[in-house]
């Protein structure tokens, strides 16, 4: 069972592979009673918070499943992680993914020895193939997300957010299957009830909105987005994360891909920050007025900077989105 211990016990795992990365002031979305706070995930070494639960979950094997090696199913950013904990620890790794996914993280994911395979269109066509090497191989599933040693990683953010701000009243997080805001929302609500977490996503493809309004996990079609790392579905055999967003996300905000740019464009010129779409949802529902209801301390989790740099080029100068 996933408790604040977990994510405890996670810490010296993570450490060995990952950053505490900074809590740092957005005086251009702050005054006027409202101070925001930007926490820096773009400064892990595979650009990602994801290598928080990958280190996690690896440090977890024995002996005898890590001579068997490690596969998942990726937007791009776990399969980074992984292949990034799997070489640090000398552990074989395949990662799956869809042909959504960018060739700036494929090309990542394969420079860091791991194998790839690029299959069909979805993130449930590339978790087949993992199930496919799991059966046949005897490969260790470590999913991206629905899994507790990934999220007790993941959820390390929020016990250095609690550390670094005690007095935050609102935490903004991105929104995809669910193990970032499902691990940072177990920490810091266990340790501070009454603190928001609003998840945030795109209007295309939003899987865990479509299975949270329908009081179960659904299937959602992907769709191309700015914020690519928050697609694919939740897996229809959800064990722990569409719970975790049931009884612990406050508030749920889609942004239109116009939104995504907005908040792109803002991190870029008022912090000279390089990040995906993903990463850009908490300051573009801030930008965009799309929150609701917040304290004066907010604080938004920024994910990551493996955007293509072309897709980038043309967020800043407008051409994207069309």
């Amino acid at each position: 069972m996933l408790t604040l211990q977990s994510i405890f016990r996670a810490r010296r795992p993570v450490a060995e592979l990952a950053l505490r990365t900074p809590l740092t002031p957005c005086p251009a979305l702050s005054g006027e009673g409202r101070q925001v706070r930007l926490k820096l995930e773009t400064v892990q070494p595979t650009g990602a918070f994801k290598i928080r639960g990958a280190a996690n979950a690896l440090a977890a094997l024995t002996p005898a499943q890590a001579e068997r090696g490690v596969v998942c199913a990726s937007t791009g950013n776990h399969g980074r992680a992984l292949s990034h904990a799997a070489a640090a620890r000398g552990i074989p790794a395949i990662v799956c993914m869809s042909s959504l996914v960018p060739e700036n993280k494929r090309q990542a994911i394969s420079d860091l020895g791991a194998e790839i395979r690029i299959v069909g269109n979805s993130q449930d066509d590339a978790q087949q193939e993992v199930d496919h090497l799991v059966q046949s191989l005897g490969m260790n599933e470590i999913p991206p997300f629905d899994h507790p040693d990934i999220i007790a990683g993941q959820g390390t953010i929020g016990l250095e957010i609690m550390e670094d701000w005690p007095e935050v009243d609102t935490v903004l997080v991105p929104l995809s299957g669910g193990g970032l805001i499902g691990g940072a929302a177990l920490a810091v609500k266990s340790i501070s009830p009454h603190i928001r977490v609003v998840g945030i996503s795109m209007e295309r493809g939003a899987a865990m909105q479509a299975s949270l309004a329908a009081g179960k996990p659904v299937a959602v079609p992907e769709e191309p987005s700015l914020a690519d790392s928050l697609g694919g579905g939740i897996g229809l055999r959800n064990r722990h994360t569409f719970s975790l967003a049931r009884d612990l996300v406050d508030e749920i905000i889609l942004l239109s891909e116009a939104d995504i740019a907005a908040g792109m464009r803002h991190l870029y010129h008022h912090h000279g920050l390089v990040t995906e779409g993903a990463a850009a949802v908490g300051v573009a529902a801030l930008v965009t007025g799309k929150v609701a209801s917040t304290g004066p301390n907010i604080a938004a989790v920024i994910s990551g900077r493996n955007v293509d740099p072309v897709q980038f080029g043309k967020v800043l100068t407008g051409t994207l989105p069309a």
